[in-house]
């Protein structure tokens, strides 16, 4: 039996361009593209808040952040995570022909680690596509037993901030989920998120 094709990255970004993204079949592994309305989004502007609690970890100084010196090895753990995929399976919807389109996105200077550290140790991390003004968040991790409770969440606050100052206007998470809306994220519906996305993607901003 032939070996399914490789996973074009530059159908994922044509797929981000048009409100969506690709997901694994955790058992088959086959990707596939999803939309979802309604859409989870995490605002960049005023309403983002940090949790009190988040905001005295930070105060705390637990973590260093990189940003893209560790791409590669936070995919890796982002797909080492089990967690409730939206589609009901259990398992991770990041298969190695993810990572290996993402990874080459992330060559091509399109996708983007932000990174925590811990005693020279990789504690947690995020990871997206950034286009225009728009950041698609694709995952994150953070590895609690290690030192890196929090780490992920202060990761976010991290790239929010990055993301303001680097004029974005769309963080997108995709599926809702209760984890973000402790930072204010919302939801919104399919049109007013291709409404927004269309804006996004005209800006000229750029993440680095």
């Amino acid at each position: 039996m032939a070996e399914a094709a490789e996973l074009d990255p530059d159908e994922v970004l044509a797929a981000y361009r048009h409100g969506a993204f690709p997901m694994a079949d955790p058992h088959s592994g086959e990707v596939e593209f999803f939309t979802c309305s309604p859409r989870f989004i995490v605002p960049v502007d005023e309403r983002f808040r940090v949790p009190d609690s988040l905001a005295q970890t930070l105060r705390r100084g637990d973590f260093s952040f990189q940003i893209d010196t560790a791409f590669a090895e936070v995919v890796r753990a982002c797909a080492s995570v089990k967690r409730p995929d939206p589609r009901g399976a259990g398992m991770t919807w990041i298969s190695p022909k993810i990572e290996k389109a993402y990874t080459a996105l992330h060559r091509r200077g399109l996708a983007h680690s932000v990174e925590a550290w811990r005693d020279n140790r990789l504690v947690g991390g995020l990871y997206g596509v950034a286009l225009g003004g728009a950041f698609f968040g694709e995952s994150m991790f953070s590895l609690g037993d290690s030192g890196g409770r929090d780490a992920s969440k202060s990761c976010l606050v991290h790239l929010v901030a990055r993301l303001r100052e680097r004029g974005f206007s769309l963080l997108d998470s995709q599926y809702a989920n209760q984890h973000l809306r402790q930072f204010g994220a919302y939801e919104i519906d399919e049109a007013e998120y291709l409404k927004r996305l269309h804006s996004a993607l005209a800006a000229p901003v750029h993440f680095h």
